[in-house]
């Protein structure tokens, strides 16, 4: 990756002692599968590494952001979730059947989910398989691994690429003039919020009428 530390959103300094003194405690760094967990689909069924700034959303957020796109995908719609598993999980969740979604991930973990699973590596925006046709989904669900200008020109090529039109991003505040400038996309009052508190204000952004604007 590129982009430097300074561009990773960041926890807060309670959060982050806690997280530290768990895996001490436990012997663990945080990046393998929770044995715990009997449900793939989980949230958190695959543990978050946030020295990957891997954040997942809170189980309201998923559920909401969820919904939305399910909404706005429309009936058979397709779905395409960059960056996003707690979103692609909470889909899968809620078992239906009405639509189809894909998850472009970096991390190969997530390569459990099979075919739906496709390796995504945002300096190699346009690097797609070739049955990721062009203007193949309804609505795209992104969010930037990082907090810089150059990831989020990056992923935006991949949204432009894959979507039909519509488009919803979840990343920090501070992006919402470049959110704009790449995308078109407005902010919205809609506050996503994470299963461990992040010192970054995060915010998502849409490019058409939604519940979340308001």
């Amino acid at each position: 990756m590129s982009d430097s530390e300074d561009d990773v959103p960041q926890l807060s300094a309670a959060t982050l002692a806690a997280l530290q003194e768990f895996y001490s405690e436990s012997g663990r760094t945080g990046p393998e599968l929770d044995s715990t967990q009997t449900d793939k689909f989980c949230v958190g069924a695959v543990e978050e590494d946030w020295r990957m700034s891997q954040f997942w959303y809170s189980e309201d957020t998923a559920t909401r952001l969820a919904e939305e796109v399910m909404q706005q995908a429309g009936q058979h719609g397709r779905i395409a979730c960059i960056s996003a598993p707690s979103v692609y999980q909470k889909l899968k969740r809620l078992e239906s059947t009405s639509v189809s979604a894909v998850l472009l991930e970096f991390d190969r973990r997530f390569a459990a989910y099979g075919d739906e699973f496709v390796f995504y590596d945002y300096n190699n925006p346009l690097c797609l398989p070739e049955d990721l046709l062009p203007q193949s989904f309804d609505i795209v669900i992104a969010d930037p691994p990082y907090l810089s200008e150059e990831c989020l020109s990056k992923v935006a090529l991949t949204v432009k690429y894959l979507t039909k039109g519509k488009i919803l991003l979840c990343t920090g505040a501070i992006m919402e003039e470049h959110a704009g400038k790449l995308m078109d996309l407005k902010i919205c009052r809609f506050l996503p919020k994470h299963n461990h508190n992040l010192a970054n204000e995060f915010r998502c952004y849409v490019n058409y009428e939604s519940s979340l604007l308001s």
